[in-house]
């Protein structure tokens, strides 16, 4: 454990530095890393609150690119936080474009779906279609339910999204 907070430590001193040249480094390095547990968390923060497209891009271009099955808690965790609308876009987007199963966490996908904004909202349709053949019937109708009874908290520019899930999930 003390290997790990080391780890985290130095990345995230890379990752807060003042030289762009620096963080730019760190974010490039992490795909030649074995993946360890909260560094997506400060991935995530950085582009959060950076205004850097270049280094945007790169952290995006890595979680897209992200293969390792054991980090899907972990982004669906910074999904779950309370992020720019952009941030939280980048996220759920990068689900499906990263090609990981995310299917086990289809139910939380529908309360981020009900809850965020439109772009968010239609990121999280794509990962749950993407998602369907994985998912039960009982599951499906599960979460039918949820949205049915939920979708009048929905915003109305999202009513239609809204009801094309339930048809999707139909």
């Amino acid at each position: 454990m003390i290997e790990l907070e080391k780890k985290l430590k130095e990345l995230a001193g890379k990752l807060n530095n003042k030289n762009k040249n620096v963080v730019r480094s760190a974010i490039i390095s992490l795909r030649h890393e074995d993946p360890f547990a909260g560094a997506i968390r400060l991935l995530i923060e950085v582009f959060n609150k950076t205004d850097d497209i270049y280094i945007k891009d790169l952290i995006r271009n890595f979680m897209n690119d992200l293969k390792e099955s054991d980090a899907r808690p972990e982004v669906i965790a910074e999904i779950k936080e309370s992020y720019k609308s952009e941030t939280a876009g980048m996220l759920v987007s990068s689900c499906w474009q990263s090609g990981l199963d995310y299917s086990a966490y289809v139910p939380d996908l529908v309360m981020i779906f009900l809850n965020g904004d439109y772009v968010v909202s239609l990121e999280c349709l794509t990962v749950i279609e993407e998602s369907l053949s994985y998912i039960p019937r009982k599951k499906k109708n599960e979460m039918i339910a949820y949205l049915e009874k939920n979708k009048g908290d929905a915003m109305n520019e999202k009513s239609v999204l809204v009801n094309e899930l339930i048809s999707i999930l139909s």
